[in-house]
């Protein structure tokens, strides 16, 4: 009887394993794009709406609701995108070798993206290194510069061409994120003892925090502060009630030095779960000052029920994102910036079933996002970055169903007062 069991047990363990081997066959299979993206890739890129850009807005700006408003009471759309290296192995946003910091900025702008997520180690601020020269051959100027330098003067490039910056505190070690290493999963390491390259209590963390921001505390165009990136624990893992107080703990010290910052705090789980929120949201001593953030990717959902979203149906992919974060637009509660989602220039079936489904519900909500990433390569390593935006020269656009569906994002439906103005009338 035993054997038997045993037997069967392996026979349906065996068919299990052929049914998810299938099933991960079909979803790597190549896709093809549609008629649609075909055309668009063929098109010159529209002109961006110069409206939409921070430089038209009259700051300060807060929270009201689920949105971002300026002064006046206008929406102040986040369409970010993000250009990473400066919390990378090289300690300097990437490009500089190819094109200056100003031309960089200005295909940004080109794009239609009023925003930039720039991300920055901590290592970074420790070290503050010099920059090898051959990083900035484009950018002589900059040639003797520390990281710390070249960082601040991107941003300043950036906030010159009217892109508003949101800075991100990204990795503790200088590396790319994110991988297996406990030492960087959260703000602070010192739980781990001697284990890590780079220790960091919390208070050392908010300290590198006001050390970078002290610089950029008088460019009105620096709107904000991301205080985390993607904060896990072990297998993913962090209490909401643990990483909740130490984002006001860091958002208290940073409103005292500009009172004027949105103050941008991540979800759990890599990044993806708001869910805490609900029980315990996060309060600064200056109040309309908090942005949530959530990150949405293919192998984002591993740990739910319903599997990863690059797998699942739209009823499914919308309910975990009203779940964990959708639920605060929905009730008008705060407002979520997706500050990290993306796709390759080449996708799988999977990749673009993921697309699709996250395009149909940011667009059906209208929500705020950052796009991972402008960069054409991977710093250190000069791997290709498959979800660049850019191609080598750091200017040519990838015109292809990703900047497609963006444009649409960054548009917008109808603005929510003129739908209920049409619904009165």
């Amino acid at each position: 009887m035993f054997i038997l069991l045993t037997l069967l047990t392996l026979v349906l363990a065996a068919g299990l394993g052929y049914h998810i081997y299938l099933k991960e066959k079909a979803l790597s299979v190549p896709w093809t794009p549609d008629a649609s993206a075909i055309a668009f890739s063929k098109s010159p890129l529209p002109e961006p709406d110069p409206s939409t850009f921070i430089p038209s807005y009259a700051l300060p700006l807060r929270t009201r609701g689920r949105d971002v408003v300026d002064a006046t009471g206008r929406r102040f759309k986040l369409s970010s995108v993000n250009w990473y290296g400066g919390s990378d192995v090289l300690f300097v946003p990437s490009g500089l070798d190819i094109r200056h910091r100003s031309e960089i900025a200005r295909t940004i702008r080109r794009l239609g993206f009023n925003s930039v997520r720039l991300p920055y180690s901590d290592e970074m601020v420790i070290e503050d290194p010099p920059v090898d020269p051959a990083l900035l051959a484009a950018n002589p100027d900059l040639v003797g510069s520390t990281a710390l330098d070249v960082f601040e003067a991107v941003v300043r490039a950036l906030t010159a061409e009217g892109v508003a910056v949101i800075v991100n505190n990204h990795i503790t070690t200088a590396s790319w994120c994110c991988g297996t290493n406990p030492c960087d999963a959260g703000w602070s390491n010192d739980h781990l003892g001697g284990l890590c390259r780079v220790p960091q209590t919390e208070a050392d963390w908010i300290d590198h925090w006001v050390s970078l921001m002290s610089r950029l505390a008088d460019d009105p165009y620096v709107i904000g502060a991301d205080l985390r990136n993607e904060v896990r624990g072990v297998w993913g893992t962090m209490p909401w009630s643990r990483w909740a107080p130490a984002a006001e703990r860091c958002g208290a010290r940073l409103q005292a030095l500009n009172p004027d910052w949105l103050i941008i705090v991540g979800g759990t789980e890599s990044g993806n779960d708001l869910s805490g929120v609900a029980r315990r949201p996060v309060v600064l001593p200056l109040p309309d000052r908090v942005v949530y953030s959530s990150h949405v990717y293919a192998w984002s959902g591993w740990g739910d029920r319903g599997g990863r979203y690059s797998q699942r149906p739209y009823a499914s992919f919308e309910a975990s994102m009203k779940e964990k974060w959708g639920y605060l637009l929905d009730g008008d509660v705060a407002p979520v910036w997706v500050g990290e989602f993306g796709s390759p220039t080449k996708p799988s079936r999977g990749d673009a079933n993921y697309w699709r489904n996250l395009m149909r519900y940011l667009i059906k909500v209208d929500a705020d996002f950052g796009y991972w990433a402008i960069n054409p390569r991977k710093p250190g390593t000069d791997e290709i970055e498959t979800y660049k935006l850019v191609e080598d020269d750091w200017e040519t656009p990838v015109l292809d169903y990703r900047m497609k569906d963006m444009i649409e994002l960054m548009a917008g439906p109808a603005s929510r007062e003129e739908k209920d103005l049409k619904h009165k009338n």
